[in-house]
């Protein structure tokens, strides 16, 4: 479909897959609270009751430079940074249904998953059903990057 900005999108509750324009439906999601997307991609995007969140590694968005402290520190940052690009959506973690981890030393599993906890533990909301993976390198050389799936309801 050369030229075509007409996909198909699937539309939850409303049967079968039905042809869209695409700028009708996506919508980015952008905070200067969480670092600047710094290629040709978005924070995240809105597409119906979904936000899907561009990877987070650990840059403090006040200075653009990676968090010195281990993987706890920047756990605490990925996290943070995903916090408020799903703010700006007016979403917050208990709205998460999916977390990908990568993890660039499988061995910081233990101290990441602890900080993640943090985030995402609760009584009244299940926890997202979550992928870990560990990869050869992240950007920034991170030790840590995060991207969710939200759902608005």
């Amino acid at each position: 479909m050369s030229g075509s900005s007409r996909i198909p999108v699937f539309h939850l509750g409303n049967g079968p897959l039905q042809w869209e324009n695409m700028s009708e439906v996506k919508t980015a999601i952008q905070t200067s609270q969480a670092p600047a997307a710094i290629g040709p991609y978005s924070q995240a995007i809105r597409i119906d009751n979904f936000v899907f969140t561009s990877g987070q590694v650990a840059i403090d968005p006040a200075t653009g430079q990676l968090v010195a402290g281990g993987i706890e520190a920047q756990s605490h940052r990925v996290l943070q940074n995903l916090q408020a690009v799903l703010a700006a959506a007016g979403l917050d973690f208990s709205r998460v249904v999916k977390t990908i981890v990568f993890l660039k030393d499988m061995n910081d599993f233990a101290a990441m998953n602890k900080i993640y906890a943090e985030y995402f533990q609760s009584e009244d909301v299940p926890a997202p059903a979550r992928s870990t993976v560990e990869v050869a390198r992240l950007p920034k050389d991170a030790l840590v990057e995060i991207e969710v799936i939200a759902c608005e309801a």
